[in-house]
């Protein structure tokens, strides 16, 4: 029994993959084998799945507010990097270069920059620190590289996930349908036995 059940097409190696903690939904291709095999009824598997959906919507939610700050970050590593290059061009030239830098929302200021071997990088937590231009340059490569890393990982789990959520809504769909299909036989053969009687 147990190894027919292990065979069952109901099941694939699909069924049991996740990624990254997302578990993988299971496409049912026979419902009444598939209620057998998790022991429940019909609400109940409605329930459990309706739920699962959730669960679903809740994370891609989460991964996609993770993904919205990642396409922030980008390009503000990307202008630090421009930042950097235009004062390390600027070195050894003896002009200063002036710039206008944002002190808060919408308040600017003008500064004049000297020749400096070093420039100060936010870290995040109100944290500042002085680097070399080499250095500033090299961090924030390594920055930008693993923010473009998180955000490919970021991208292929949403795609997991999206294709989770259609094979769980084809299954709540299956299974309605078969409820109702289910309920029709019975009461036709319901009314049918009136009859004869």
């Amino acid at each position: 029994m147990a190894a027919a059940a292990s065979s069952s097409s109901t099941e694939s190696p699909e069924t049991t993959t996740e990624r990254r903690g997302i578990p993988g939904a299971q496409f049912v291709e026979d419902v009444e084998t598939y209620l057998s095999q998790i022991g429940l009824d019909v609400n109940s598997a409605l329930a459990f799945l309706q739920e699962r959906l959730q669960q679903y919507k809740l994370v891609e939610m989460k991964l996609l507010a993770q993904q919205r700050d990642l396409q922030a970050k980008i390009p503000d590593i990307e202008k630090c990097l421009d930042v950097v290059a235009t004062l390390q061009a600027k070195k050894g030239t003896g002009e200063a270069l002036i710039a206008d830098f944002e002190v808060s929302e919408g308040i600017y200021s003008r500064a004049r920059i000297e020749d400096k071997d070093s420039v100060c990088l936010w870290l995040g937590a109100n944290v500042m620190l002085e680097y070399s231009c080499e250095e500033a340059t090299s961090l924030l490569n390594k920055n930008l590289e693993n923010a473009k890393a998180s955000l490919e990982v970021l991208i292929a789990d949403l795609q997991f996930l999206r294709d989770q959520v259609t094979i769980t809504q084809v299954t709540i769909a299956r299974v309605y349908n078969w409820d109702v299909h289910q309920r029709r036989i019975r009461q036709t053969a319901t009314s049918s036995t009136a009859k004869v009687s």
